[in-house]
């Protein structure tokens, strides 16, 4: 993991493909804004803090910070990032308790691609949050599934609010391809036809037999 002042953002090329390093989900999942203590003093940024007359940034203080700058400055020990209350005890109980009930975008609308970050901070019970993380979404997949086959495009909204944007994108696709399944059935999908590049490699293949002919 590298950081650049420049721009301020992080690079990891080792751990995580270019493909994911520029994907907008991933650009907009770390900007959300996760607690964080500062247990070494920052000169200069004091105005960070609006509740301090320092001018510096002071052990101690808490401050909510971009998930990108927060991991940067945890892996230089220069704060402690805590553990967003989403992904706490008692909301691990809630979604424990019945998963396909909980609105999920208005506990994060990443709360998936967050909470694998999350795994990477040393909290004490990250084992927990990957059991949760796991579990959250095999419970709700069946339904999400099964209301991308049963919902009119013109009701997709009033279902996907609730979701994770990674159910969204697969409440999508399952919406797709039954759509796609259905045009099959009436025979209202294209016929298969030859590829143009069978069709011309057969007429080289021709031309090739004409001329030993």
């Amino acid at each position: 993991m590298s950081y650049t002042p420049s721009s301020g953002r992080r690079t990891n090329y080792s751990s995580r493909s270019m493909e994911e390093y520029f994907s907008m989900d991933d650009i907009l999942a770390t900007e959300v804004r996760i607690p964080c203590r500062f247990q070494l003093p920052v000169y200069k940024l004091g105005s960070l803090n609006p509740s301090s007359q320092s001018p510096d940034l002071l052990p101690g203080t808490k401050l909510e910070l971009p998930l990108w700058l927060a991991q940067a400055l945890q892996s230089r020990h220069i704060v402690n990032v805590e553990l967003p209350k989403s992904y706490r005890e008692t909301y691990r109980e809630i979604l424990s308790a019945d998963a396909t009930m909980v609105d999920l975008h208005d506990l994060g609308p990443y709360f998936y691609h967050i909470g694998l970050y999350l795994l990477n901070f040393p909290y004490a019970d990250t084992e927990e949050i990957s059991k949760m993380l796991t579990q959250t979404f095999k419970n709700r997949f069946r339904k999400v599934m099964d209301a991308s086959q049963h919902t009119l495009q013109e009701e997709t909204s009033s279902w996907t609010f609730r979701l994770d944007m990674l159910e969204v994108e697969l409440f999508n696709i399952g919406q797709k391809a039954f759509l796609e399944f259905q045009e099959w059935q009436a025979r209202k999908m294209e016929k298969i036809c030859t590829s143009g590049m069978v069709i011309n490699h057969k007429k080289r293949k021709r031309a090739a037999m004409d001329n030993i002919v």
